[in-house]
């Protein structure tokens, strides 16, 4: 027989009698409640407010916990706020000893600390409901038992940025998942980790709100969301725009799921009405970098102000639900806020507490294409034309698989399809056509492979190039890089130049300084790099004083100790405030150009200036690049707007053809077979050319900031397969397509600590190695440090080995880690 309440309260004050201390009138309140709500035939439900327990009042209460297991008690809450003095080991064993009664469980981690919530995610919880709000993890990692788990609500973690891959598999029965105002930012790492949740009906990373005041139909409350009609949905976050004034009324578009969970442990109460207490606490060390965690820079004030008038009103619009309609007369109306009719009552929503995801250009149909089990998005309801615009829509813009192919697949099924094609084409007569054939490219397996692997690492390992210490004879010294360049010949070998000045040599592979030039004072930032092809031991570098040197590395110095007299090395007459040098293919000329109009010819046999090419644009020419193949044929980029390109047999007084951008153009470079050019302009333009015309072959679908200050640079990665994009006010670089324009994959960086994310400077695609990359990163600080991180999108963050600098590859401030 089930033990009555009464009893359980005598218990209760009998084992504070025998501990001789006073029975807690909170505890015994919540006694009488749940007896309250036994005799009303109410779910009877035991709750504790962690605020109004002390350390004393736990034991007495853990001696009940056993017997309420087979009482008249069926369920248990328990939250806490942030005046709770409760020691968070006392709260994580009372929480426990309820076991499987335990049913909600609201917390603010401000009176607990981090060392609560790695012991909470390292061994779980029985709870069904869970409510965290944290600013003391950034990236999820809840390896722990939450068998019982069907809510998870992260709302307000505004440290959260990532997730382990795994952190999902001990959430098997998870229904609903709420992560509004968060940093979470990447599609890709978010949809792996998600896509573990097979059960996942429910996700939100903001709350579409219907403000007029009346009751909206339910997602969750009944009926069949695929027959729902065309009312006018948003395609995508960022179509619609966000003004909700204080005195308007909050009504959400699904009301029937959180009433289900109760008032006190609902997504919308606890998310938008209760008061969040310090949230934005920095507990990290910022000297470190999680090269793990993804999220966005992100103002939202700014971001808000900065959008189209469509963005910053609110708009009424009078839809008329009607079949006949068509889809695009539909999206034209999405502008503001979207409305629609029913039963004539007009609706209006409107877009609240959106994490950085939401910004994502087509953010909504990537998701909904991504989880196929999903029925309600940010409180939207997800209806069969939903997932049909979203396939299309996924297909158009996004590459499922390096090389548009469209399963995953293992690398021991590539192997063994190749070894089979190889024996029976062996064994092949030769009057008999072959019938089992996967591909016939030379590259068809090597791209299998690659598709393979870049597929099932979603999280890529990226680590910090270190080349100070020990290695240098100097256990003091460290570098700033400005600028990097692989070896075009010797796949181990990468040169760049610093800030002060320096040239450093250094085997990327492991490290090791090769050959060191220091500054000697003649140098300021190193600003131009280039090796020469046919003598792979020569470089020239160029810095922004305007000095111009060939160096010889066989004769420099191997470290920072080694003397340099200024053997080996060649001086050039100098160039202004210099940006960019480049060599021509056969290694007898290089060009530089720098901040203004001008672009100089070097003769690099002789060592000496040639000519002058004078006003070759309206404004400074930011690089100049020769073709790979031409020795004659050069293009130039500048913030003129215009890419040109330009023949020395033609005594360039005129370009062979001028193609112009909507912005200033930062950079532009030649594909390695000089079939295109890639001209990337400020904030994000980035544009494919027809090396032979100047046409415009493709235009990538990069969403932009709208800052003047977004330098974006663009080089190609795979040969010609792909281009790498990075922006200098964005912590991301974007991998996509070549041929298509389709993105494959964001890679993004994030220093320890919620003010040190990072941006990207500079950066290249490794010429030996397919889907691996170095990017030049720095901090988003005042005299911040630069470094290179390098980056291979085939090996798993989780996974890879024999990286030292385990702080450096995967993250230490995580949850549980």
């Amino acid at each position: 027989m089930a033990t009555d309440i009464p009893t359980l309260e005598q218990m209760y004050i009998d084992s504070c009698k025998r501990r001789d201390i006073l029975p807690n009138t909170e505890i015994l309140s919540g006694f009488f409640k749940a007896e309250v709500k036994k005799s009303c035939n109410e779910l009877c439900s035991l709750e504790i407010i962690l605020d109004y327990l002390e350390d004393i009042d736990v034991p007495p209460l853990l001696d009940v916990c056993a017997t309420i297991e087979t009482s008249e008690i069926e369920a248990v809450d328990i939250r806490n706020g942030p005046s709770c003095s409760l020691n968070g080991e006392c709260a994580l064993s009372l929480m426990r000893a309820f076991n499987q009664k335990l049913r909600a469980v609201d917390l603010q981690d401000s009176p607990f600390g981090k060392d609560f919530l790695r012991e909470l995610s390292q061994r779980g919880l029985a709870c069904q409901i869970l409510n965290l709000r944290s600013s003391h993890f950034r990236k999820l990692n809840m390896a722990g038992k939450f068998m019982q788990i069907h809510t998870l609500n992260l709302d307000f973690s505004t440290s959260l940025t990532s997730f382990l891959e795994d952190c999902f598999t001990c959430m098997p029965n998870l229904i609903c998942l709420s992560m509004c105002e968060t940093r979470v930012a990447n599609l890709w790492t978010t949809i792996s980790a998600l896509s573990k949740l097979s059960c996942l009906v429910e996700l939100r990373f903001q709350k579409w709100l219907c403000c007029n005041g009346s009751a909206s139909p339910s997602a969750s409350s009944g009926g069949n969301l695929e027959d729902q009609p065309d009312v006018g949905l948003p395609i995508s976050c960022t179509d619609i725009g966000e003004q909700l004034t204080d005195t308007e009324e909050e009504t959400y578009l699904n009301p029937g799921t959180d009433e289900e969970f109760g008032n006190l442990f609902s997504f919308n109460n606890i998310a938008i009405n209760q008061p969040v207490q310090s949230m934005m606490e920095d507990s990290s060390d910022d000297s470190e970098v999680d090269f793990s965690s993804n999220w966005r820079e992100f103002d939202y004030t700014d971001l808000l102000a900065n959008l189209s008038s469509g963005w910053n009103r609110q708009v009424n619009l009078q839809n008329e639900v009607s079949s006949g309609a068509s889809l695009n007369q539909k999206e034209e109306s999405l502008t503001g806020s979207f409305g629609r009719h029913i039963a004539d009552v007009p609706l209006k929503y409107t877009p609240r507490h959106a994490s950085p995801i939401c910004f994502e250009k087509h953010y909504r149909e990537y998701m909904i294409a991504s989880l196929p089990h999903l029925k309600v998005l940010d409180n939207l309801p997800v209806r069969k034309i939903d997932r049909e615009r979203a396939a299309v829509t996924f297909s158009q813009y996004f590459e499922y698989l390096p090389y548009n192919r469209k399963h995953k697949e293992s690398v021991v099924s590539i192997l063994h399809k190749r070894e089979i094609k190889e024996t029976r084409s062996h064994i092949q007569s030769k009057n008999q056509k072959l019938s089992y054939s996967y591909g016939n490219s030379q590259y068809f397996y090597t791209r299998s492979l690659c598709a393979a692997k870049v597929g099932s690492s979603a999280w890529p390992f990226l680590h910090s190039l270190s080349v100070s210490g020990c290695d240098l004879g100097d256990g003091s010294r460290s570098f700033r890089p400005r600028q990097f360049e692989y070896h075009p010949s010797l796949s181990s070998l990468m040169v760049f130049g610093t800030l002060d000045g320096e040239v450093v040599v250094v085997n990327h592979e492991n490290g090791k300084v090769v050959r060191y030039v220091p500054s000697l004072g003649a140098m300021n930032s190193v600003l131009g790099l280039c090796w020469l092809k046919k003598y792979p031991s020569k470089l020239i570098a160029g810095s922004d004083n305007g000095s111009l040197k060939l160096y010889d590395i066989e004769h420099l110095p191997p470290t920072v100790t080694g003397m340099y007299l200024g053997a080996g090395s060649i001086t050039f007459d100098d160039f202004d405030q210099l940006t960019s040098v480049h060599i021509n293919s056969t290694d007898e000329l290089f060009l530089a150009s720098g901040y203004s109009k001008n672009v100089a010819l070097y003769d690099i046999s002789c060592g000496r200036r040639i000519q002058v090419f004078t006003d070759m644009h309206r404004e400074h020419i930011n690089v100049v690049k020769f073709s790979n193949h031409s020795p004659s044929i050069f293009a130039t980029s500048s913030f003129d707007q215009d890419v040109k390109l330009w023949d020395l047999r033609l005594k360039p007084i005129r370009p062979c053809y001028t193609n112009s951008s909507s912005r200033g153009n930062v950079m532009v470079c030649f594909s390695p077979d000089d079939h295109y050019l890639l001209a990337s302009a400020v904030d994000n333009e980035v544009r494919q050319l027809l090396a032979v015309d100047g046409r415009l072959h493709l235009s990538f679908d990069i969403e932009p900031t709208r800052s003047s200050q977004n330098y974006t640079r663009s080089y190609y990665m795979n040969g010609r397969d792909y281009i790498i994009s990075g922006s200098c006010d964005e912590h991301v670089v974007r991998v996509c397509c070549a041929q298509t324009g389709r993105r494959l994959r964001d890679i993004s960086l994030e220093g320890k600590g919620s003010g040190t994310s990072m941006y990207v400077q500079s950066l290249r695609g490794d010429p030996f190695r397919d889907f691996n990359m170095s990017i030049l990163a720095a901090h988003m600080r005042p005299n911040s440090k630069y470094e290179i991180v390098k980056v291979n999108l085939l090996a798993s963050c989780d996974n890879a080995k024999g990286y030292s600098k385990s702080q450096d590859s995967c993250p230490s401030n995580s949850m549980g880690g």
